[in-house]
């Protein structure tokens, strides 16, 4: 097995590659999972005073969880060694700082957390550890995942690794930005209202949420659990669902789980795709529309039949998840003992919307229930007829750090509005979702699109992912930018 030390050369080569790939290479004992620890940690050093992707690195932790990987891959040569066939073993990667991991602090972007250490591991953790993945450690986050922009009053902003004076999004946007930069080869974030799809998007990543349950949020630190997804953020379709294979629950006994390995077989030959005649094209950057159009003209050459599906009740949707994200916030963060006590520890924008979600009726809180029961049995109707559903994953490129409003097609907008309304419909439903790239702006921004499955059809919404990617090269591009050297944001930890 070779290892020792990697030149600058082959790190950037070894830091973009597939965790498909690396997989390969580990089995062929063509590179060693001490080399990979070894790049993702150099490149941490580099490009995180830049990006700000990470609140905590591991460093020690990780070394030796690479050596220990290599003793198996060894073994297995001398053919005396236990089972390390997951594709994720000795493949180093990241964790969104909401996740309790045993013995390495947990903030979720908070003051209020800044030095909790958790006694266990979520779920989510426990599953990749058990997979034998290597955690780097815990990436920056909007605090306690209330926002979509990350910028982080505790630990200040990520960075877009494309364009380090814009957002990142959030508020998985320090996992986004790691993966993109290739400081991981993948991580997990979450989505409540589209805090993995929309890093992901502005990133140039793919990033996935999976039908609501499938993914176990036990462990994680809850924003508003009716909402509350955990899912990928990856490079690439097969890495995320690889990743999702590793941290999904049970399927139903009538549903057919993804596998990495068939994508190019699980999608029909023929598809249909709709095309949502409400809501979703309403207000989009002309940039964003004309990419999602040749989009759409890439599905119908590879098999896609793309027809118009009706969402009507789509359009209450956003007052009434609002209501119910809101309250359920407040409502999480008061049975913890931090609301109001502990108000002047939070960030402005994070204090402003629990006082909000404190003040919401239940006579809204349950009218909400009953639009969710609406907008999910749209959707479902419209599943009758379609594969999935094609939309614009964000409707605007990444926004500068600082930038509160937009206009957009002529109209103004706050970043937070344009941000979320394309993603919560799939978090008000609970339908599986995933953002993929197809495309950049003028700027040299990326652009992403989202396709919408019916529940627990991630395999069939996976395949018709990868049948894009496979037919367009957005997903080999990757961001290069100078990191020039810079102090560490203060409450960083390095271990």
């Amino acid at each position: 097995m070779k290892t020792g030390r990697v030149t600058p050369k082959s790190e950037s080569e070894l830091a973009f590659l597939s965790i498909e790939q690396t997989a390969r290479l580990l089995r062929r004992r063509e590179i060693s999972p001490v080399d990979l620890v070894n790049v993702a940690l150099a490149r941490i050093e580099r490009l995180n005073p830049s990006t700000n992707a990470f609140l905590t690195v591991v460093a020690g932790r990780a070394r030796k969880q690479a050596r220990l990987a290599e003793r198996e891959f060894l073994g297995k040569k001398r053919g005396s060694r236990s089972n390390i066939t997951s594709p994720l073993f000795g493949i180093p990667i990241a964790l969104k700082d909401n996740f309790y991991t045993r013995g390495i602090r947990t903030t979720a972007g908070s003051k209020i957390l800044a030095n909790f250490i958790p006694k266990e591991d979520s779920e989510v953790a426990a599953r990749l550890h058990q997979m034998g993945a290597i955690l780097l450690g815990k990436t920056n986050m909007h605090e306690f995942a209330y926002g979509i922009t990350n910028e982080n009053p505790h630990y200040g902003p990520v960075h877009n690794p494309w364009a380090t004076e814009r957002i990142s999004g959030g508020s998985s946007g320090g996992s986004a930005a790691a993966t993109a930069a290739g400081m991981c080869f993948g991580s997990v974030g979450t989505d409540t209202g589209g805090s993995i799809r929309i890093p992901a998007a502005l990133c140039g990543i793919v990033g996935l949420k999976s039908t609501y349950g499938l993914v176990s949020v036990s462990g994680v630190i809850p924003l508003a659990p009716s909402f509350d997804h955990a899912g990928p953020l990856a490079r690439s379709v097969v890495d995320a669902c690889i990743l999702l294979q590793a941290i999904a629950g049970k399927y139903p006994a009538d549903a057919k789980p993804p596998d990495f390995r068939k994508l190019g077989r699980t999608r029909p030959r023929r598809f249909r795709l709709g095309w949502p005649k409400d809501y979703f094209f309403e207000r989009i950057d002309p940039e964003v529309q004309q990419a999602i159009g040749v989009a759409g003209k890439v599905l119908q050459q590879i098999g896609a039949r793309i027809q118009d599906v009706s969402l009507p009740h789509l359009a209450d949707s956003q007052e009434s998840a609002t209501y119910i994200a809101l309250a359920e916030a407040t409502r999480y963060h008061q049975s913890q003992g931090f609301y109001p006590a502990r108000t002047a520890d939070y960030g402005s924008d994070v204090s402003g919307r629990l006082e909000m979600g404190a003040q919401v009726r239940a006579v809204h809180y349950l009218r909400g229930l009953e639009v969710k029961r609406e907008v999910e049995q749209d959707f479902d109707s419209a599943f009758n007829r379609v594969d999935a559903i094609l939309a614009p994953a964000v409707p605007i490129a990444a926004p500068r750090i600082g930038e509160n409003e937009l206009i957009i097609a002529g109209e103004k907008e706050t970043v937070r509005s344009a941000l979320v309304r394309l993603n919560r419909p799939a978090n008000f439903t609970g339908h599986p979702a995933i953002a993929i790239p197809c495309g950049f702006t003028q700027e040299g921004l990326p652009i992403g699109l989202q396709l919408i499955g019916p529940k627990w059809g991630e395999a069939t919404l996976l395949a018709i992912a990868f049948a894009f990617e496979q037919a367009t090269n957005w997903h080999t591009r990757h961001p290069e930018f100078s990191a020039e050297p810079a102090q560490r944001q203060k409450g960083q930890a390095y271990v």
